[in-house]
């Protein structure tokens, strides 16, 4: 497993029980800054679901205390726009679906620990790598 170097996939597994895919190189994403929303060696990370960015959402989550369109790069975060792909926080997503604000979806790079907290059937209206 490779935790630090973008681009290199961990042996981690997404939602659907394959091989858990890149959620973003740019802006890069992850606990980890590897573009993967991957859980890490002890499973301490809970950036697990790989979501597309709206405007909406982004409103809804700066109105709950959580502003992710400011850039921090004492903590190497750009700053998110509307289109960009990023690995949400677990409660983070579901706080936003309990409001009626969760964004989409990708079920690919969205990552098997995440079925802890949140039911796939949730997961599924949302997906938007599903036929």
């Amino acid at each position: 497993m490779n935790y630090l170097n973008p681009g290199e996939g961990p042996s981690e597994y997404n939602v659907l029980g394959e091989p858990l895919e890149s959620c973003s190189l740019d802006p890069l994403t992850g606990f980890y800054r590897t573009g993967y929303c991957a859980a890490g060696p002890d499973g301490v990370a809970v950036h697990l679901v790989c979501i597309e960015v709206t405007d909406a959402f982004l409103a809804f989550s700066a109105s709950v205390g959580n502003d992710l369109s400011t850039p921090r790069p004492e903590f190497a975060f750009p700053g998110l726009v509307a289109g960009d792909r990023w690995c949400l926080v677990a409660m983070r997503w579901l706080e936003a679906h309990e409001a009626g604000m969760a964004p989409r979806v990708y079920l690919r790079a969205t990552n098997r620990a995440v079925l802890e907290l949140i039911a796939m059937e949730t997961l599924k209206p949302y997906a938007l790598d599903m036929n």
